[in-house]
């Protein structure tokens, strides 16, 4: 094992880590649509007692998500995390109050009402993939940061990155496309969102709603995310050349899709996929698993756009302040011994996943119905 291969395989883990928050943020997506899916209280209700029994898996992946990226890549957690920590506090406090929200909306003494609580979680099913799909849409727009790895050897003044001016990270959301694959995002949970509670819910009023919402979403995506997925891969991208300087390349994540042409197949096949589950669901009646072939989908497809954002010499985290801050896998890499050691530890990913998948059974036996939400004291 070497450490360039040490390094890449981390990567490959955070990619993971980062495509199946995208599939988990169907809660979010859910969410966004409380009052759209349920017409009334007892189907609101089973709108959110289906995501409820989820959301601790979008925000422990999350939560994963940060932890990886800070053992493997501590350069990046410093200087994204640490110098751009507002759009990240606004992400942790919408799932906050995501998490309040689910518990105490039907507590007694509840003062604030029912609706109050339930708003607050169509907050956080438009805010997190908002802001979160934007900090994704940085590693090909690139941010403004400057690192000063000399500052580590100040006695006074030891930090090494730095915004370079005083938004905290705020500032991405001036660059219209950040904003224009944030949006995306929020579509595409719910898209995942819709097709889970079809799946999910067992009532033919709320199921019968689905069709409508599933096609004007899927357009609304496509609107969105095709725009920048060209602009992308036909624009300039960041490289790394022989010497370690960063250049700007044009095609630079076509190139990388061409060179790494596996990594074309599985976005072709996770486009197919997606592509089937939604059309399935919205052209047959009684079709309800359609978030199963457009979550893998979704999973490979985002899972290729983080590849092809760090493999193949490529800056993964561009600076728009200053070019040769941007962080590559070599730069911004914990040490040879660490990410050695941690490579091992991985090795109980696939236990924690086989345990995911065994709670995720056990919880969604049966669905949900609407004797699961009246008069029961451990619904939300």
């Amino acid at each position: 094992m070497t450490y360039d291969f040490l390094q890449h395989y981390w990567w490959f883990i955070i990619a993971l880590l980062g495509s199946l928050l995208v599939f988990l943020m169907f809660v979010q997506g859910a969410n966004s649509m409380i009052f759209q899916l349920g017409k009334d209280e007892v189907e609101r209700r089973l709108v959110i007692n289906s995501t409820g029994r989820k959301w601790e898996f979008t925000f422990t992946t999350l939560v994963t998500f940060g932890g990886a990226f800070f053992a493997s890549f501590p350069l990046f957690y410093s200087t994204s995390f640490g110098s751009a920590y507002w759009v990240w506090v606004a992400i942790l406090f919408s799932f906050i109050i995501q998490a309040v929200s689910y518990e105490y909306q039907n507590k007694a003494g509840n003062l604030l009402g029912v609706k109050t609580f339930q708003v607050c979680l169509i907050i956080n099913g438009i805010l997190g993939p908002l802001l979160l799909g934007g900090a994704v849409a940085t590693f090909f727009t690139g941010s403004n940061f400057i690192v000063e790895k000399v500052n580590l050897t100040s006695g006074l003044h030891p930090v090494i990155s730095r915004w370079a001016n005083g938004s905290r990270g705020l500032d991405v959301l001036l660059n219209p496309w950040v904003v224009i694959f944030g949006i995306a995002v929020v579509f595409l949970a719910r898209i995942l969102g819709t097709l889970y509670i079809n799946n999910n819910v067992h009532d033919e009023a709320i199921r019968g709603r689905v069709k409508k919402h599933l096609l004007i979403n899927t357009v609304l995506f496509l609107l969105f995310f095709l725009p920048f997925l060209l602009k992308t891969l036909i624009g300039e991208g960041y490289a790394v050349n022989d010497s370690g300087v960063i250049v700007m390349e044009s095609m630079k994540y076509f190139n990388n899709l061409i060179t790494m042409w596996p990594l074309l197949c599985l976005l072709l096949v996770g486009v197919v996929l997606l592509l089937f589950g939604v059309i399935k669901t919205i052209l047959k009646a009684d079709y309800v698993r359609g978030i199963w072939p457009a979550g893998i989908g979704v999973v490979l497809v985002v899972l290729v756009l983080l590849l092809i954002a760090g493999w193949n010499n490529t800056a993964y985290y561009p600076s728009t302040a200053d070019l040769q801050s941007s962080l590559t896998l070599k730069n911004s890499s914990s040490s040879e011994f660490t990410l050695k050691t941690m490579f091992f530890v991985s090795f109980l990913v696939p236990f924690v996943l086989a345990y995911i998948v065994y709670a995720w059974r056990k919880i969604d036996i049966g669905g949900i119905s609407k004797k699961d939400v009246t008069g029961k004291e451990e619904s939300y």
